[in-house]
């Protein structure tokens, strides 16, 4: 090998690593990750993954795909199926989600929207593209103050997974959960202070899959709550 092939390849090798891989699924809590990517990283160092699960509102992914677009920064959607092959939840199968925030399955004492695995494996698919493209950081929008209960979306869960991820893949890369210990309304408050308020427009968070929001499963009661207790008005509420 000659002194510049030898050298190119060091380079390459090299490459700064500090650029950010953001979860995006189209809602208000990854929304407002991605702004908090670009604020930390800088547009040009931020990217999104969305997967599509075989989630039964597609509306999720068109948003993803909008926010994105909007946020400036560039969208992969990989699909993976089996989690509406093995079903069993409220947001792969045709089921009618909990009526109210807290409402819990008797047996398992969880919601029934919970996908078991998902956040697990959304990151672990996550970190596999990161590591394709040299991508140091992953930031997702989990938080164990969201009120549902899903175990996937603890602090201790994705600790846990970041440290086999990095002995798995031989990577130094790190999960980063901006929203991990905020209210919603603490939330609502970082969005508008990463400017990204107006984007919250094109988010889906329903989990009746209704634009404009139905406005009484679960999800659209806490999107409601942290934006009345924040005293801002959700741009969402605006669209026909």
């Amino acid at each position: 090998m000659n002194v510049r092939s030898e050298k190119v390849r060091s380079e390459k090798a090299g490459e700064p690593r500090d650029r950010a891989l953001v979860v995006l699924s189209g809602g208000q809590d990854s929304t407002t990750c991605l702004y908090w990517a670009i604020d930390r990283f800088g547009r040009d160092r931020v990217s999104s993954v969305t997967f599509d699960y075989g989630q039964r509102h597609r509306l999720e992914l068109e948003c993803a795909t909008k926010v994105a677009a909007a946020a400036g920064v560039s969208n992969v959607r990989l699909p993976i199926d089996t989690f509406a092959t093995l079903g069993g939840n409220a947001l792969t199968d045709d089921t009618a989600t909990a009526t109210g925030v807290g409402d819990v399955d008797a047996d398992t004492r969880l919601p029934n929207t919970f996908v078991p695995g998902r956040n697990l494996v959304f990151l672990t698919f996550a970190a596999a593209l990161a590591w394709q493209r040299n991508i140091g950081h992953l930031v997702t929008g989990v938080a164990q103050t969201d009120y549902s209960g899903y175990p996937d979306c603890r602090a201790e869960t994705v600790a846990a997974l970041q440290q086999a991820i990095r002995l798995g893949m031989e990577s130094d890369l790190a999960i980063h959960t901006p929203l991990m210990h905020l209210s919603k309304k603490q939330t609502v408050e970082l969005a508008v202070a990463l400017g990204a308020l107006d984007v919250m427009a094109l988010t889906h968070s329903c989990y009746n899959g209704k634009r404009p929001p139905c406005g009484t499963c679960p999800a659209c009661e806490l999107r409601a709550r942290g934006f009345a207790e924040a005293g801002v008005d959700d741009p969402l509420l605006a669209v026909t």
